[in-house]
């Protein structure tokens, strides 16, 4: 692994997560591959999935649309790579808030796959291992439009 890979690598996860909390639809899906497995099991159970590019953006942009601010902070970098795979792992702190209603926490850990295509890393993965939360759960199902998960 050179650093310019490990560089890009981070730089990649961590443009996922800002172009979400200035919701910036328009590149937030430069960042993903054709296809994504998207794996938020640890909280809401049920099994993973697989989405385009696309249907992620329009998955993401109705959730945080019902919400007035979001951050979301990764840290604690960790990468691999083998040949034109890769692995990011990092520790994260996501808020989402609603100014009349406070805010939701959650904080876990990231495992973000990613592979290299024409010169370029792109995610092809996102697992998310929830670990605990703080704050109010009920604004995230309520921004999604529900009352569960």
């Amino acid at each position: 692994m050179t650093s310019t890979d490990r560089t890009e690598i981070i730089d990649t996860c961590t443009r996922m997560m800002w172009f979400v909390d200035t919701r910036d639809w328009t590149a937030f899906p430069t960042v993903f591959a054709d296809s994504v497995t998207l794996d938020y099991t640890s909280i809401w159970g049920g099994e993973p999935w697989m989405q385009t590019p696309t249907e992620i953006t329009a998955m993401w942009s109705n959730l945080f649309a019902g919400l007035d601010a979001t951050q979301h902070l990764l840290g604690n970098h960790l990468v691999t790579v083998d040949g034109d795979s890769a692995t990011y792992t990092a520790s994260f702190r996501a808020m989402h808030g609603q100014q009349d209603r406070g805010t939701w926490t959650l904080y876990g850990t990231y495992r973000i796959t990613l592979t290299r295509t024409g010169g370029t890393w792109l995610i092809d993965g996102v697992y998310m291992n929830w670990n605990w939360e703080e704050g109010d759960r009920q604004i995230i199902l309520e921004a999604a439009g529900s009352t569960t998960p």
